[in-house]
Order: C-alpha cells, then structure tokens, then sequence
C-alpha cells in the first residue's frame, strides 16, 4: 500500500471475500487487503479422504487468511503464490490439492502440495509433503530443484512485487471457476491428464 498509495486491486470476477475494502473500481477491479480468517481453515478432510498425513505447514499457509494471489521476486525469478479468496476459494484448493495428490499417486512419485507458481510456464512451486522443503516440479513429473529446507525459509527468500491487477483472459476452455492462478492451475492439470 506504502508504494501504491491505495490498497492494492484484483480482478475477482464477481466472488465476494471479506478481503475487498469498499467499492470496485471503474475497470471492476475489487480494492483488497488480506483478512485473516476467523475460523482457521484445516485440510483434515483431505488427509481423511486420501488416508494420508499432510505436512504441517499446509494448514497455516492456506487456511490462516483470505488474500487474493501474492506476487514475489526471488532468486529463481518472478512468481506467484496461491491464497484463498474466499471459502468457495479454499473449497476449490481442496480438490485441486486431492487431484494432484491422486496423479502423484498415480504416477507412482512422492506426495507434493503446491503453494505457486513461476513466471516461467509450467513450474509450479511444491512442498515435499515428506520433509515439508520447497521445490520447483513440472506437472507430471518429479520434484527437480531444491529451493529451500522449509516453507518458512522459502518465504525469507522471497520479496513482495507489487504490481497491477491483471484482467483474466479467456482460455478457450469449459467455464473456468475462477480467475488467474486458477486458469493458469486447471490448464496445467488438463494438459497432464491430455483432455
């Protein structure tokens, strides 16, 4: 906000979030500012629906506020990590989290969760669920690069971008339930399974 002078914006198409600070702008860009939620979100329901144990890190990541995407600089290039907008939102995380899960598993490969992605196409940002380190793994495949021992040290590595809202493109795909890193998330996993 300090760099801006207003709270920064994003494109939210139309989904109510606690986060939006007053009215949408001329262009229909919500003003936001991350909230933290008052009842913290849990994964509890996919580690029952998986029969496995989620590292530690993903409850606090993802369920501890409503944000829209937060974009960073680091030693690896530009990127963006995923937060939840809203309750639909962080529903809609859950699935994709079981989806991916479920082709990890079936790619016979070590269980991962993702937390972003790189500016460069098709490098996702995941947390090794086994020891909780960050790395960059194209979809599909294994875990290649290291980035750091822990997700809070991936954090430290990390600097906040500000930048202007995005307005999302089409993709010329079936209905898309949300903009931005969820296009971007959905397209990677069609891809991956060739639909």
């Amino acid at each position: 906000m300090d760099k801006l002078g207003e709270q920064p914006r994003y494109y939210a198409e139309g989904q109510e979030s606690d986060c939006i600070v007053g009215e949408l702008d001329n262009d229909g860009a919500a003003f936001w500012q991350a909230v933290q939620r008052q009842q913290p979100g849990q994964f509890d329901n996919v580690e029952t629906a998986l029969e496995l144990t989620l590292q530690a890190d993903i409850n606090p990541f993802f369920g501890g506020y409503f944000s829209a995407p937060l974009f960073f600089d680091s030693p690896w290039g530009a990127g963006e990590l995923i937060q939840v907008w809203n309750q639909t939102d962080f529903e809609y995380l859950q699935q994709n989290i079981i989806g991916h899960l479920m082709m990890k598993k079936k790619l016979k490969q070590e269980p991962t969760w993702f937390i972003g992605v790189l500016d460069e196409e098709d490098k996702m940002l995941t947390v090794n669920n086994s020891d909780g380190s960050v790395w960059i793994e194209i979809p599909g495949e294994v875990q290649s690069t290291q980035l750091a021992g822990s997700l809070n040290e991936f954090i430290g590595f990390v600097t906040p971008r500000v930048t202007p809202a995005v307005k999302p493109v089409e993709e010329s795909m079936p209905a898309l339930d949300h903009p931005g890193i969820w296009q971007r998330m959905k397209l990677m996993w069609a891809n991956l399974r060739g639909k």
